[in-house]
């Protein structure tokens, strides 16, 4: 099995791509089903999560094909001629985003069989809101075997559904169901995240009727079929702040191109606060226009600790919950970070204080008082932001840093040792056997 190797004390100077966002990407390719025209998706990450769930799609009988390479991937996605409308237990299990295959293969063929999902062990992370969001919106659903059974006679109707907390998955789903349903269909208390209002957009562009993207209610206008769209995947904003936040930790000066500080919401000024300096730029090009970038820089000296709490966007996302526990080892003062979406996100905690951090639990609170320097060791990866908040931590510490089960960080980061190397991180990857 491959682990991570970081040997910790360089600076970070150079350019970091940023990809297109894992969040994004998945809905996205759901959005396929709903239509028997092609869909075809550029900026594409090449992640292990995208594979899945291309897996999936393919067992249900759309076709895929993919063009260019790291820079530029794309996929055409073709659902026209679909033979299963069963999601099986052995491609769901692997990752809970399989789970909004059944939104829209309700909604276009009147019945679906999808597994439970699975994913990382950071919750329970029920699918209930969106089970109930279909029954509302006329499907009929019995749970057995593990399965959620759901059909429909004729097509789905439209209704108000009123969220008791917000949820992006549940949104998602019931956004591209609705696009097929008879009718209307309010979405109150809607997710507001970056991801959810870019397939907002690529819906929009197949021909689906949907207002109020971008705020807490949507309206969606039923239609009796979508077409196919060319969308871009927009920046994955998870990733650029996980950089911004590597640059924190280990001091220097990088350009995160291809993002935009705009799609980060609170974390910008929480990283400001804490002393990071962090700005949007521009690279003029010609008559192409130019390239959008955040420019990230950390002047010589510690950080300050800073205080967050996870929330729904445009709050602090539990996404960087991690990563900024790391940057916060080793900052002058203290620091409270408080989780409310996930109970169980903290399990990076006991792998940090192996390395030296100063880190205590309270119910969904860690205090994290900060130390002048972390002490490599080998160290567990137990979830994919887990995973890449020790490869953060490793940059901050004396000597080796060996991250194990690396293969949660290849859910949701393309090619990190590589990015981290180029701007002058000791990192490799060292093949398992």
């Amino acid at each position: 099995m491959d682990h991570i190797r970081i040997r910790g004390g360089n600076s970070l100077n150079g350019d970091i791509r940023i990809g297109g966002a894992k969040n994004a990407a998945l809905p996205l390719m759901a959005a396929s089903l709903l239509t028997d025209a092609p869909l075809t998706l550029s900026n594409l990450p090449h992640l292990a999560d995208i594979t899945t769930l291309a897996n999936l799609l393919v067992q249900h009988g759309v076709d895929i094909h993919m063009e260019g390479d790291h820079e530029g991937r794309s996929l055409t996605l073709s659902a026209k001629n679909i033979t299963s409308t069963t999601a099986p237990y052995d491609l769901v299990r692997k990752m809970r985003a399989t789970a909004l295959v059944l939104g829209p293969l309700v909604a276009r063929f009147g019945q679906a069989r999808v597994s439970l999902p699975g994913g990382c062990a950071i919750g329970a992370r029920p699918i209930d809101l969106h089970i109930k969001g279909l029954q509302d919106l006329g499907a009929e659903i019995e749970l057995e075997g593990g399965y959620v059974n759901a059909k429909t006679s004729g097509r789905l109707r439209g209704k108000e559904i009123v969220f008791p907390f917000v949820s992006v998955g549940a949104t998602e789903n019931l956004m591209m169901a609705a696009s097929l349903a008879e009718g209307e269909t309010r979405l109150v208390n809607a997710a507001r995240e970056p991801e959810v209002i870019d397939l907002a957009n690529c819906l929009v562009a197949m021909g689906a009727q949907i207002d109020g993207i971008g705020t807490d209610t949507l309206i969606i206008q039923g239609v009796e079929q979508l077409g196919g769209a060319h969308h871009r995947v927009i920046a994955d904003r998870i990733e650029a702040g996980t950089y911004a936040m590597a640059v924190a930790v280990a001091g220097g000066a990088v350009r995160l191109t291809g993002a935009n500080l705009d799609n980060l919401g609170a974390v910008a000024e929480v990283l400001r606060s804490a002393g990071l300096s962090i700005e949007n730029g521009v690279v003029e090009n010609g008559a192409a226009g130019g390239q959008e970038f955040i420019s990230v820089q950390r002047e010589n000296g510690r950080l300050i600790g800073v205080d967050v709490m996870t929330d729904p966007y445009p709050g602090f996302p539990t996404d960087l919950q991690a990563q900024f526990m790391a940057m916060m080892t080793t900052v002058n003062g203290a620091s409270m970070v408080t989780e409310t979406i996930f109970e169980n996100r903290f399990m990076h905690v006991p792998e940090l204080t192996r390395m030296g951090a100063s880190i205590t639990l309270h119910g969904g609170s860690a205090m994290i008082r900060g130390v002048p320097r972390l002490t490599g060791a080998p160290v567990m990866a137990t979830d994919l932001r887990a995973s890449v908040s020790l490869v953060l931590a490793g940059l901050a510490a004396d000597g080796d840093t060996i991250v194990n089960r690396v293969y949660h960080l290849d859910r949701g980061y393309e090619r990190v040792e590589e990015k981290l190397a180029a701007c002058g991180a000791e990192i490799e990857r060292i093949k398992g056997g």
